[in-house]
């Protein structure tokens, strides 16, 4: 008998003296995939050209980013005179509102001090992201970023959203 098929019994002989004990007879009838919904890429165009819409007629370019239910940017539309900046700082806001499950300009006041969850590179507490929730079911977040004011951006941000919201929840 060679030593690699020696490892490879004492493997086996060790594997079942510590072996998993089988889930309650509760967690066997556990469905085996779930279904998840999700916000198609034609929904995700109209929420962002609505809030670029909405900025326009108040005289504003902006950047709007759509994010999925994994905070994964699923639509990004600059407006021509947007800064550049605008392009991180709106997928920031739309990723913080979808985490939080809250529009971001109700959290700036939640976090204070140095070493808050905000400091995470990721997240942007500051208002111009609202979250897409659907009848109880978190879709996605929206984020606006360009203008003066963060509450011209989340107003713009809620145009999109207002833009699809009934058709969401009719669904």
């Amino acid at each position: 008998m060679g030593t690699r098929h020696i490892a490879v019994v004492t493997l086996s002989l060790l594997a079942g003296m510590f072996s998993v004990p089988a889930f309650p007879e509760s967690a066997s009838k556990q469905p085996l995939t779930v279904n998840i919904k999700r916000l198609s890429l034609d929904t995700a165009l109209r929420i962002g050209k609505a809030a670029i819409d909405k900025c326009r007629k108040e005289g504003v370019q902006i950047t709007v980013t759509v994010v999925d239910r994994g905070g994964d940017p699923q639509v990004v539309l600059r407006d021509t005179l947007a800064m550049d900046v605008s392009v991180p700082i709106s997928r920031k806001k739309a990723y913080t509102a979808m985490e939080f499950n809250s529009p971001t300009s109700v959290m700036e006041e939640r976090f204070k001090g140095a070493y808050g969850v905000p400091k995470l590179d990721e997240l942007l507490v500051s208002a111009g992201g609202i979250p897409i929730n659907v009848a109880g079911s978190i879709m996605g977040g929206i984020g606006v970023s360009g203008a003066p004011s963060g509450m011209t951006d989340e107003a713009c941000a809620k145009a999109g959203l207002a833009a699809v919201q009934d058709d969401l929840e009719m669904e």
